[in-house]
């Protein structure tokens, strides 16, 4: 059975020593309190800051907890700083592939559409931020399905209720195609929540990987498939890149 990670177990013992009293310290006070190496400390220092968890004083130079650590029982990104960091790229998503734009992201166990852009075509369309979605019939939702264990067991819980004809209402089938979203990197729906229309996401990531949103496109069928019913390679490959796009601005690379 494989042992403890040392380098983990430091940096934890760096965020311990931080959260006592003053909160306050110098690379050189943390080495000598934990008996590290001065380039050992700094590095742990430097990756905790990296991912968030650390800032420095900018006048002091020494180190201190990040508020951050305070939003780690939610285990997402705030919803307001997700959408105001991924707006320009889902605009961008709108202009290349022609088709309405959604970002959702986990809201209080419900899969929830934080920002809309519209299709840029000048038709009349109804603006869906603050929709909840059926995780198990839209794109955005099964991709959230996926990497949510909390919101996966929550839906599998519970019945699936058919939309349409095309909903996935098996709870066997459900975790067939989640499993192929975390293989693929994408999802799908045809016509699974509303007849005639389709949609496609990717996952959000932020620091560490962690998935905390997902961004797609949706739109008529014959406009996202081709005749067998086959999403169209370049629009799967424009929403990757975007979702790879906005997760780079978060600090999780994708």
């Amino acid at each position: 059975m494989p042992g403890p990670i040392q380098s983990i177990e430091r940096a934890a013992a760096v965020l311990r020593l931080l959260a006592r009293g003053s909160g306050r310290m110098g690379v050189g006070e943390i080495a000598a309190a934990l008996g590290l190496a001065k380039p050992t400390a700094h590095g742990i220092l430097r990756t905790l800051q990296g991912v968030g968890f650390v800032d420095q004083d900018a006048a002091s130079g020494k180190y201190h907890l990040s508020p951050a650590l305070q939003d780690l029982g939610a285990g997402h990104l705030d919803a307001n700083e997700l959408r105001s960091r991924a707006i320009n790229r889902a605009d961008a998503l709108a202009a290349r592939s022609g088709e309405s734009v959604r970002i959702a992201a986990p809201v209080d166990g419900g899969v929830v559409v934080i920002h809309h852009v519209f299709r840029p075509d000048n038709t009349e369309q109804e603006l869906a931020v603050g929709e909840e979605l059926p995780p198990h019939a839209t794109a955005l939702g099964k991709v959230l399905l996926a990497y949510d264990g909390e919101l996966a067991d929550a839906v599998g819980g519970g019945e699936l209720p058919a939309l349409t004809h095309r909903t996935l209402i098996d709870p066997i089938a459900l975790r067939r195609a989640v499993s192929e979203v975390r293989r693929t990197g994408w999802a799908g729906d045809i016509g699974e929540f509303r007849s005639g229309e389709a949609s496609v996401a990717a996952p959000i990531r932020s620091r560490g990987g962690l998935v905390v949103g997902a961004i797609g496109v949706s739109g008529p069928v014959d406009r996202l498939c081709d005749g067998q019913l086959r999403f169209r390679a370049a629009l799967v490959a424009q929403v990757r890149e975007a979702a790879a796009a906005v997760s780079r601005d978060l600090g999780g690379a994708q």
